[in-house]
């Protein structure tokens, strides 16, 4: 016979699902269990649903039983649970974090942390005495460094499906469409999601193959995760994929990049160099030639050629 859990893992249970009860809509008990487990919690589906009949019965808490699953939610005027212990400062860590990492963790893992972003954007507000705080991010801003552009649509479950095989190691079956408009059906080795710019790309290996490829996640139209799970290559990095300019439409290949571009369109290239052995000589008439290992790639003959008339004298030795 299973041991009756202590009055102290009662509590905690008690606790951790009055924080991810939301305000705005209703939850059920089998959501609360996948936030739970997602955070490290082991708890049975019933014993989470007899613990919310009980809570709902001596908090302000809705629970609608018009038919199941049932939902529950706190009422629009209750004060529901807060976690006294974020500081102001671990607030605005939170805030800061959900705006910028919410594509870059698995989406269960946001869900289980929203009652803690609910918190957060509720110590810093206008009530609160944050002020300095609350006033942070405002003073703070990523800029684009391309003309801005308003991010894809991803098809609903998508992310949430990409990000949970990725996280947990499970093959994916896509209904993806390419740039050309083709669909295609295709089982894929999730292995990692990066975000450039507006846009995130799964880096994954297609079933039956050992190299890796870069899908647009808007362009993928449905998504669902297998049973089935894989062992992670242990020869893939995704920064070195990065560091080879993959995401640049590259294939990793090195060329020795030697070119020559007026002084006021380069000189920024003497503050942020293209490589570490990058070589600047000044010439004649407010030319400067710039001599770098590089990755070759379409993202570099792109940038190249936003400079227009500024560049001229492009050499390229291809090292391997």
């Amino acid at each position: 016979m299973p041991q009756r859990p202590d009055t102290y893992e009662t509590v905690l249970l008690a606790v951790e699902l009055l924080r991810r009860i939301p305000r705005s809509h209703k939850i059920t008990a089998a959501e609360l269990h996948r936030q739970l487990k997602d955070a490290g919690l082991e708890r049975t589906e019933r014993t989470i649903q007899r613990q919310l009949e009980m809570l709902s019965r001596h908090f302000e808490i809705d629970r609608d039983d018009r038919s199941k699953p049932y939902g529950y939610r706190w009422r629009e005027r209750a004060q529901h649970l807060a976690v006294p212990h974020l500081t102001p400062q671990e607030s605005l860590l939170l805030q800061l974090a959900e705006e910028h990492l919410k594509y870059l963790l698995p989406a269960r893992l946001m869900q289980s942390m929203n009652s803690f972003f609910t918190q957060a954007r509720r110590n810093l507000g206008g009530n609160s005495n944050a002020r300095l705080e609350r006033e942070w991010p405002r003073k703070v801003r990523v800029v684009a460094t391309g003309q801005p552009l308003l991010p894809p649509t991803y098809a609903p479950g998508v992310l949430e499906e990409v990000s949970d095989a990725l996280y947990a190691n499970q093959w994916l079956d896509l209904d993806y469409k390419n740039a050309s408009g083709k669909h295609q059906s295709i089982k894929v080795m999730p292995l990692g999601l990066a975000q450039q710019g507006s846009r995130l790309y799964l880096v994954c290996r297609y079933e039956g193959f050992d190299n890796e490829r870069s899908l647009a996640l808007h362009r993928i139209r449905k998504a669902q995760k297998s049973t089935l799970t894989f062992e992670r290559p242990a020869e893939f990095d995704l920064q070195r994929y990065d560091n080879d300019g993959r995401f640049g439409f590259g294939e990793g290949k090195k060329i020795r990049l030697k070119f020559c571009i007026r002084h006021e369109a380069g000189f920024h290239l003497m503050e942020t160099p293209l490589s570490k052995d990058q070589q600047v000589r000044k010439l004649e008439e407010g030319w400067l030639e710039i001599t770098a290992t590089v990755v070759d790639s379409l993202m570099l003959e792109q940038w190249i050629k936003g400079f227009g008339d500024k560049v001229k004298e492009i050499h390229k030795e291809f090292l391997n």
